[in-house]
């Protein structure tokens, strides 16, 4: 696919890009940085994995094809920050050209709604009982796997 992978917000198209299924890698892009979430190849669970520091590009799309290499990642989900009323903002934008940026991996991309999964992992982490320190490290990678789930959900749901 090389410069032409596909980007795109629809399940169907992303779907039909990944007919055998595959491990996909959800990425929830801070300013300060990157959470990682990956799911089974079946797309059934999604789980956090690393928290990256985030810091120039090059840097992190080493750190992200490592992480592609060693999981054999055949897709990748980015959250879509979206405001409140569903328009893109200036972090949407960032997000869409960090997805950009990625094509040259050759997967397709999911940009997907994010708008509440950092709320959403911390309401979970919070029922664990982890304490304010521990969620503040491993924050976004919860959401990732909160966007993962919700798109590998999505999915399975338009597979039928």
């Amino acid at each position: 696919m090389g410069q032409n992978a596909l980007i795109t917000t629809g399940t169907l198209d992303f779907g039909d890009a990944l007919p055998d299924g595959g491990v996909l890698m959800a990425l929830d892009l801070g300013t300060k940085t990157i959470g990682t979430a990956f799911c089974d190849a079946g797309w059934h669970f999604a789980s956090p994995a690393k928290t990256l520091p985030r810091g120039k590009f090059t840097r992190d799309k080493a750190a992200l094809e490592a992480l592609v290499a060693e999981r054999q990642v055949k897709g990748i989900v980015i959250g879509l920050p979206l405001n409140m009323d569903g328009s893109e903002g200036p972090r949407a934008q960032s997000s869409r050209a960090y997805a950009r940026n990625l094509a040259p991996l050759g997967l397709p991309i999911l940009m997907w709604d994010e708008r509440w999964s950092t709320a959403s992992a911390e309401s979970a982490m919070i029922a664990q009982d982890m304490s304010r320190a521990k969620r503040a490290d491993k924050i976004d990678a919860h959401a990732a796997a909160v966007i993962l789930q919700a798109a590998i959900d999505a999915l399975a749901g338009s597979a039928f």
